[in-house]
C-alpha cells in the first residue's frame, strides 16, 4: 500500500490498526500485534485489541500487516548544512569548520539561497519520518526566522536556534557583540512562533562566544525562559582551546555553567565525548541532555561518547544526526551507529554495557521526544506523532522492527502523522 492510498482522516481524531510497536521504556520494545491505536484530539487515548465501542464511529485506517511506530526526535542538527552532507570528512572538526562549512554558510545571505535549501531540509526531515527536532540556523536572523516558517508550514515540531559568534570566526560570520544579543532577543520575540515551533538560544560554541556574549545569552534564556542548545566537548584540539580562552573555568562545561547556559533552562550539549567526572556530574544534576551524534563523531575523527557510562551515572540522552558534520538524516541509521559505535566502545571498556537496540530506538523517540513535553511513545496523553512503515516481510512483528531499522530507508514510510494531523501529502 502506498502513501496516496491512505485516506487521510478530516481531523485529528481517528482511530489506526497496524502492528504497533513502541518503547515506554527503554529496556524492550512494547509490541502489539495487530491492534488499535486510538487518537483523539491528536493525542494518544489508548491501544486496544478490541475497539471500544465509543471510538466506533471515529475514521479508521486499516493498516494491517503494516507496522505502526513513533515519530524520531533529532537533536541535534543544522539546517544550513544539509548541502554539506558527505563533503569534507577528511578534516577534523575545526579544519572543517574554517575550510568547508563557514564558507558555505555564508550563502544564508541570501534569502533566495536560504528560502531553497531550508525548503529542501524541511521536506528531507519530513520525509525521513524526523517529527521533532533541534535545529541550529546560523547568524542570519532573517534566514533562521524564514527556516522557523518552512518548519511550522511542513507541520513539524522543531526548536530553532539563531546562531551566535563574536570571535574566532571568519570576518563574515562574526558578530558585533550588542547587535547578535539585541538581534537574538528580536528572534526570541518574534511572532512566528507557536506553542510547537519555539526558539532556542543558541552559542554556536564555547571557542566563538566571548565571555560578554555567553552571558548576555545566558540573561535572555532566563529572561524569556527559553531553552539552551550547543556543543560540548567534541574535540581534543577545541578543549584546549576552550581551556585556553576561559581560564576562570573548572573545565568546558563550566564555561556554559558559570555564564546561566548549562540546565538553569532545559538545555542540549551535543557530543560530551571527552569529559571529566565532574563534568558528567555537572550535567546529571542540572538534568542537561547528552546529545549523541554517532556519525560525525565518527566521520571527523572526534572519539566516541561513553554513553553507557553518562546514562550509567545519571546523564539523560538522545540521539541527533548532526548533519552535516553527520552524513545522513534518517534516523534509524543514527540508531543502528550508535550500537554499532557501543559494541566497539564495550571492546575497549568491557565494564560499559553495549547498547541494545531497543535503548537506542527509545533514544530516537521517548527519549528525544520528551523534551518537547510528552512525545515519542504511544503512551496515553503522548502526542500522537506516528509513522506507518511498510511490512517488511519478516516472520514476525519484533524482527520486522529490527529489519526496518537496519535495512530500511524513508521510502519505506507509508505515512505520517505529527500531533495526529497527516503532514505528507506534498513530499
Amino acid at each position: 500500500m502506498k502513501a496516496k492510498d491512505y485516506a487521510a482522516p478530516g481531523a485529528d481524531s481517528f482511530v489506526i490498526r497496524g502492528n504497533i510497536v513502541h518503547t515506554p521504556a527503554r529496556e524492550k520494545f512494547d509490541i502489539h500485534e495487530d491492534c488499535c491505536l486510538v487518537v483523539e484530539k491528536g493525542k494518544v487515548a489508548g491501544i486496544y485489541a478490541r475497539l471500544p465501542q465509543k471510538y466506533a464511529s471515529f475514521a479508521l485506517e486499516d493498516c494491517r500487516g503494516d507496522l505502526i511506530i513513533p515519530g524520531f526526535s533529532d537533536l541535534h542538527v543544522h539546517a544550513p548544512q544539509f548541502y554539506l552532507r558527505g563533503l569534507g570528512m577528511d578534516y577534523e572538526l575545526l579544519d572543517w569548520l574554517d575550510k568547508n562549512t563557514f564558507p558555505r554558510e555564508k550563502k544564508l545571505e541570501d534569502m533566495d539561497y536560504a528560502r531553497k535549501i531550508y525548503g529542501d531540509f524541511a521536506d528531507a526531515l519530513a520525509r525521513c519520518g524526523t517529527l521533532r527536532a533541534a535545529v541550529f540556523g546560523t547568524v542570519h536572523t532573517g534566514a533562521d526566522l524564514l527556516l522557523a516558517e518552512l518548519l511550522k508550514k511542513k507541520g513539524l515540531a522543531a526548536l530553532v536556534g539563531k546562531v551566535n559568534q563574536d570571535m574566532n570566526s571568519p570576518k563574515y560570520l562574526t558578530e558585533d557583540t550588542k547587535k547578535s544579543l539585541e538581534e537574538t532577543e528580536e528572534f526570541i520575540r518574534s511572532g512566528v512562533w507557536t506553542d510547537r515551533v519555539r526558539p532556542i538560544i543558541t552559542p554556536r560554541f564555547a571557542v566563538t562566544c566571548t565571555d560578554r556574549l555567553l552571558e548576555g545569552l545566558g540573561k535572555l534564556a532566563a529572561k524569556y525562559k527559553v531553552s539552551v542548545q550547543s556543543h560540548l566537548s567534541e574535540n581534543k584540539d577545541e578543549i584546549a582551546q576552550v581551556a585556553q580562552l576561559f581560564p576562570k573555568a573548572k573545565d568546558y562545561a563550566d564555561v556554559y555553567d558559570m555564564h546561566g547556559l548549562l540546565g538553569q533552562r532545559p538545555t542540549l550539549m551535543a557530543h560530551c565525548i571527552h569529559l571529566s567526572e565532574r563534568e558528567i556530574a555537572r550535567m546529571a544534576k542540572s538534568g542537561t541532555i547528552a546529545v549523541h551524534c554517532p556519525d560525525s563523531n565518527l566521520n571527523l575523527k572526534s572519539g566516541i561518547m561513553p554513553l553507557r557510562r553518562l546514562m550509567a551515572k545519571g546523564v539523560k540522552a538522545a540521539l541527533g544526526s548532526d548533519v552535516g558534520g553527520g552524513h545522513d538524516l534518517f534516523m534509524p541509521r543514527t540508531i543502528v551507529r550508535a550500537v554499532q559505535v557501543s559494541k566497539m566502545n564495550f571492546i575497549l571498556h568491557p565494564d560499559e554495557e553495549e547498547l541494545s537496540l531497543p535503548e537506542a530506538f527509545y533514544l530516537a523517540t521517548k527519549g528525544g521526544g520528551q523534551f518537547f513535553g510528552r512525545a515519542g511513545s504511544f503512551e496515553k496523553g503522548s502526542e500522537a506523532d506516528i509513522l506507518v512503515v511498510k511490512d517488511p516481510g519478516a516472520e514476525t512483528v519484533l524482527e520486522s522492527i529490527e529489519k526496518f531499522i537496519y535495512t530500511g530507508s524513508a521510502d519505506d514510510i507509508l505515512a505520517r502523522y505529527a500531533a495526529g494531523r497527516r503532514i505528507d501529502q506534498d513530499i
